[in-house]
């Protein structure tokens, strides 16, 4: 039996609506429109929270009267009445509790799973992200610990409503046995609240300069991670180890002074709060003491503001430091999401022709390319490492050329629109990076869902990039997972399953950086028999240095510079 969200969590996540973001929108108008993206969960689960609190408050209200109606008065009756009385009112103060937080948890998890997918999406947008540079650790700090950090924001739409809750009724039980102390309620509430706004500035600082040097010691260790086989390599793990050291002292400094901002913000507002209850106590104490009050009157007066002491030093915690602390998170996840792109393209569409055309290109190491290559053909690139990154770069739109235009059939690559571009060409990098998942999961990952070709493009591209092998040789086939990022499988495992990938997907132009090095010279030579075949008349670029593919090519163009310096070049001498 499926049970209501508040028994029970759904398989997926649930749907919420997408917060408004536009080059005008602020930090803080982007958390409150955070916070109020999850109506649905959080007006509920504020009523609720209200409740609870409200039923708190009236705890010390019906023992008062108890005492006074029938205690003082020996009214056995009465004290059954009022005794059943106060167990109706903790059942209602414990259901309420109970299913509000749930409600609103689940909300606020909602808000953060949607807001932590869209920000994924525009760091992985194939335009890049424009602006100041940030490393991978940085930006993966920003999907994970500021959105989150920016959902908690939530909370100030639940607990703090009850809160207020709770101090305008026990305001108003206070009133209605002694104005002047209700009065004081009334009046030093608003005033603490005023005061928690003027001092949440320094704390929203320095949560954000924590935030700041926490993902810069995040993209430190990212970055040393990554390249820990290159570090050691070239005997670099001590400068690496200091670096870093350095990085992760610098956020647990911040972290620290966060940590002491935030503690005496709330010390003070606690203190300020504590101040304002003892004072109303104290004055009902001497009132109790005159006979301005009764025993079951001190009692209320006492309980109620014993009770309301908790609310209003949370009103100092949720709306204070969770406030500020999830304006400085929304301040770093609009500098992605208002990012610009860091190449600006067109909207056209698909030419329909893949033969490829270098027209005077200059982009880094690359100068002056003049060079076509026909649609349909295997041509194989020999040139150095630099060049080939700057190439690469450009046909992957990563970044715009110096001078110069890459068209295809007769279209500047940089004027077509994002889904067009994938269409007609297709770049895949040297690196071999697996999703996590089956074999065949990673295969099929770029094959458009539905197409009714799906299985036998599977099967083409496998056989191509010889993971029929691979298939072999592992415990479940095609089927096998293959672990984070692929670590469940070999280098040159890992290489095929990528390169299945690659040619499974649809592309006009396959552009292919060094797919075999990290398999044997039989594999290689498999591959560059098989690859060929499946790709013909297609247009496919691979740039290699590769004798096996260098054989099986259409054409061979070398880029040299040793007869004008400064110009890249296809040597006739090499071209077939």
């Amino acid at each position: 039996m499926k049970l209501p969200v508040f028994f029970d969590p759904p398989p997926r996540a649930m749907p919420t609506p997408e917060v408004v973001v536009d080059d005008t929108t602020t930090p803080r108008r982007f958390t409150v429109r955070t916070m109020l993206a999850a109506k649905k969960w959080t007006i509920p689960a504020a009523l609720l929270v209200a409740i609870h609190q409200v039923c708190e408050t009236l705890v010390p209200v019906v023992m008062g009267q108890a005492i006074d109606r029938a205690v003082a008065t020996r009214d056995f009756d009465a004290l059954w009445r009022w005794l059943l009385v106060l167990a109706a009112v903790f059942a209602v103060l414990t259901v309420s509790a109970r299913f509000g937080g749930r409600i609103g948890q689940a909300g606020m998890l909602a808000v953060q799973h949607r807001m932590r997918t869209r920000v994924t999406d525009r760091i992985l947008d194939v335009r890049g992200v424009g602006g100041p540079q940030r490393t991978p650790g940085d930006m993966l700090n920003i999907a994970t610990s500021d959105v989150e950090q920016l959902a908690r924001g939530i909370a100030v739409m639940v607990y703090p409503i009850g809160h207020v809750a709770a101090v305008v009724f026990g305001a108003i039980m206070l009133l209605s046995v002694s104005w002047p102390l209700g009065l004081a309620i009334l009046i030093g509430a608003p005033v603490i609240l005023w005061l928690l706004d003027k001092g949440s500035g320094p704390l929203r600082r320095r949560s954000f300069e924590e935030q700041r040097v926490a993902g810069a010691a995040a993209g430190t260790a990212t970055d040393l991670v990554t390249g820990i086989r290159v570090v050691k390599g070239i005997g670099a793990d001590a400068e690496a180890s200091r670096r870093y050291v350095g990085a992760s002292r610098r956020a647990l400094d911040g972290v620290l002074r966060s940590a002491r901002a935030e503690g005496a913000y709330i010390a003070t507002m606690e203190l300020a709060s504590g101040l304002l209850i003892v004072g109303v106590a104290v004055a009902a104490g001497a009132m109790a003491v005159t006979g301005s009050l009764t025993v079951g009157q001190l009692i209320t007066v006492v309980g109620v503001t014993q009770v309301i002491m908790g609310p209003l030093a949370a009103l100092g915690s949720n709306m204070g430091a969770v406030w500020a602390a999830a304006v400085a998170s929304a301040e770093r996840v609009l500098s992605v999401l208002q990012a610009p792109p860091a190449v600006d393209t067109g909207d056209r569409d698909a030419p329909g022709d893949s033969a490829v055309e270098f027209d005077s290109l200059t982009a880094g190491h690359a100068r002056d390319l003049d060079l076509s290559i026909t649609a349909g053909t295997f041509v194989v690139v020999h040139t150095d490492a630099e060049t080939t990154a700057d190439l690469v770069a450009v046909l992957s739109r990563s970044r715009h050329p110096e001078r110069g235009r890459v068209l295809i059939g007769g279209v500047d690559l940089f004027d077509l629109g994002s889904d067009a571009a994938r269409r007609s060409m297709r770049v895949v990098p040297h690196a071999s990076h697996l999703f996590e998942g089956t074999v065949v999961d990673n295969i099929a990952a770029g094959i458009p869902e539905g197409a009714s070709d799906a299985d036998a493009r599977v099967t083409r591209a496998v056989f191509a990039a010889a993971c029929d092998d691979v298939a072999r040789v592992l415990p479940a086939g095609l089927g096998t997972p293959v672990g984070e990022a692929g670590r469940l499988l070999s280098g040159g495992q890992r290489q095929r399953v990528s390169l299945a990938r690659a040619l499974a997907a649809p592309a006009e132009v396959l552009v292919l950086v060094d797919p075999t090095t990290a398999v044997d010279s039989v594999t290689e030579a498999t591959i560059a028999e098989r690859l060929p075949e499946l790709r013909r008349g297609q247009t496919t670029v691979v740039f290699t240095r590769s004798p096996a593919f260098t054989a099986a090519a259409d054409d061979v163009v070398v880029l040299t510079d040793r007869d004008v310096p400064g110009r890249s070049f296809a040597s006739p001498g090499e071209s077939r």
